[in-house]
């Protein structure tokens, strides 16, 4: 049964007790759902890269990616320090003829492909495992949960839920379509593919496809295909280790209640620990696992070890 959309506050806070993971893996944990990732799993994972065939599912890094400045996020700047320019004319002072290049690049951590770290999201001013928000993330950044925990995790079975293909219309779903429980475990099963504990599960909405297509609009926070409030339940049951999507926030938007904003993410962010992607190209992959029928692959998407962040830009790499 869908909940009351008048009354987002007692939605959030009957899903955030009932898909709580606080205290699993002990007050110090740090990894939330990637504990589901373990030796066993990742082992399992390796073994399907059996073609030796490998897909980028990051979004370019440039200029014109779809930010427009919507809560302080621009697109990357990218600066050379030094260039070719500057070696022909001897302006690097390096001696017997070397010469290079070097750059700079400025963006926000959020701007592009990427993973939520667990001190993204806050639920009434607590963060991942029950901690109070004010001393998890302070000026200095994420003290306790900083994404460079994760840095050698986040690789292991990746299974595609191609549910724009499935479910969509040529391939993609409408803004505003909610993603439910029965929408992904329809996908799974017209994939052939099973989702459990551990994986790293890849949701394609086509959104991506279409913004390619028409042009990026409000692709960076407007109306978008995305998971229904309601799968809440299905992410804590299945125990997968993480989920990204070819859109901007995840979850379907507009959310499904008045007045609220990204509470999908208020449940599983800070109560069910799961680590969230967000702008992943799934495109290649997706019209690949179509040809051969296949949709489960060796995925590694390592997050950079950047002390203290909340988020990081991620070049996630499939190989089947």
């Amino acid at each position: 049964m869908s909940p009351d959309r008048t009354d987002p506050e007692a939605a959030i806070a009957e899903a955030a007790k009932a898909y709580s993971n606080w205290g699993r893996w002990g007050e110090d944990d740090v990894l939330g759902t990637l504990n589901f990732l373990d030796e066993a799993k990742r082992r399992e994972g390796m073994a399907l890269g059996r073609r030796g065939v490998s897909f980028s599912l990051s979004q370019r890094f440039d200029m014109d990616g779809p930010q427009k400045g919507w809560r302080r996020r621009t697109n990357p700047v990218h600066t050379m320090l030094m260039t070719g320019t500057d070696a022909a004319l001897g302006n690097q002072g390096s001696p017997h003829g070397i010469g290079g290049a070097d750059d700079l690049i400025t963006m926000p951590l959020q701007c592009s492909t990427q993973w939520d770290g667990l001190g993204h999201v806050f639920d009434h001013g607590k963060a991942w495992n029950g901690r109070d928000a004010q001393k998890v993330v302070t000026a200095e950044g994420d003290l306790v949960t900083g994404i460079e925990h994760m840095a050698r995790h986040v690789a292991g079975r990746g299974v595609l839920l191609d549910v724009g293909r499935v479910i969509g219309t040529d391939g993609e779903l409408p803004d505003g379509f909610a993603v439910t429980e029965e929408h992904l475990t329809a996908t799974a099963d017209a994939h052939g593919v099973p989702v459990g504990r551990g994986d790293i599960v890849l949701v394609r909405t086509g959104q991506l496809t279409r913004v390619r297509r028409e042009g990026w609009g409000e692709y960076a926070g407007g109306d978008a295909p995305g998971l229904s409030f309601t799968t809440a339940g299905w992410l804590h049951r299945t125990e997968i280790a993480a989920i990204a999507t070819d859109t901007w926030g995840f979850e379907v938007r507009p959310n499904e209640f008045d007045n609220a904003f990204q509470p999908l993410h208020q449940v599983v962010i800070p109560n069910m620990g799961l680590l969230v992607g967000e702008m992943w190209d799934l495109d290649v992959l997706a019209a690949d696992c179509a040809d051969d029928g296949v949709y489960e692959f060796w995925l590694t998407a390592a997050p950079l070890p950047i002390t203290g962040a909340v988020g990081s830009p991620v070049n996630p790499i499939a190989v089947k």
